[in-house]
């Protein structure tokens, strides 16, 4: 798909950060686009600015856990828009908490949304991309469904499962030979606003010794790396190459070098980082 001009995307998530930039950024290339989000307000405030960049797009209001929504919603899209080129599985939260006491109730809330979402999100598209002779999944992983990190246990779980789903994806259209390119994509630090919505374990908060609004302040300054603009036109390029995996930021670059190079021995860096991290955030907070 070199092309986006009168394609039909298909996003979730699309009421801010990674989705708002794709739904903006297609639009530009003169897309139409079926937007879903549980914000209603992100919504809306994503279809203004579609407006005003000269693009059609449809709205609906959709939680990406809920399997039979997120059907519905592909059913209306092929009604709305007559065909759908494009899946842009997107929406995601976070979740910190240490893996050894991660409530099964924060744990599930994350799974349904994180890994649930996509597999109901790509089962649902896949037959309409499939019709439409000229189809790609994007399934939206992270730099931490390669490598791990510490409190992030639920999260990488998640992460991990979207790669190995996807990657199993790509393979498997591959072999019959279908009309339809699939990409995993490894964002590093994105400047989206979802490390201050995170759930945050108590657990977490007593080791860094803050308060929930202040972890959540500072999780969301360490990944100001890439703007969500950015990184909509590197997915994009993504997509025009058919790449299998996209690496999204320095950082994510990096990170996914350290693990090719080093191996499981990448951990023994992050928990050197980690330490040095905690320390430094207990003498903030004595100070």
């Amino acid at each position: 798909m070199k092309d986006f001009h009168g394609k039909v995307a298909a996003i979730t998530g699309a009421g801010s950060g990674i989705g708002r930039a794709l739904a903006l950024e297609l639009a530009r290339e003169g897309a139409r686009l079926a937007l879903a989000d549980v914000s209603t307000e992100g919504l809306a405030e994503t279809a203004r600015q579609v407006a005003a960049a000269g693009a059609a797009c449809t709205t609906t209001q959709v939680d990406v856990a809920d399997r039979s929504a997120v059907f519905a919603w592909a059913e209306a899209c092929a009604r709305e828009h007559g065909r759908v080129n494009l899946a842009f599985n997107n929406a995601g939260v976070a979740l910190a908490a240490p893996a050894a006491t991660v409530s099964p109730d924060d744990f599930d809330w994350l799974m349904d949304i994180n890994f649930w979402g996509v597999v109901h999100g790509t089962q649902a598209f896949l037959p309409l991309l499939r019709a439409s002779g000229d189809g790609h999944v994007v399934n939206i992983s992270s730099i931490f469904g390669i490598i791990a990190m510490p409190t992030q246990s639920a999260y990488n779980a998640a992460k991990f499962a979207v790669r190995g789903y996807t990657e199993a994806l790509r393979m498997e259209l591959e072999l019959e030979e279908a009309p339809v390119g699939v990409t995993c994509v490894h964002p590093g630090g994105i400047a989206t606003r979802i490390a201050l919505s995170q759930r945050v374990d108590d657990a977490v908060l007593r080791m860094t010794g803050q308060d929930v609004d202040t972890f959540r302040r500072h999780s969301n300054r360490l990944i100001q790396t890439t703007t969500p603009e950015a990184a909509a036109r590197r997915i994009l390029a993504g997509v025009r190459r058919n790449e299998r995996r996209v690496l999204v930021g320095p950082d994510a670059k990096l990170l996914d070098l350290l693990a090719r190079l080093l191996g499981a021995g990448y951990q023994r860096l992050l928990i050197g980082r980690a330490r040095r991290m905690r320390t430094a955030l207990r003498k903030a907070q004595g100070a």
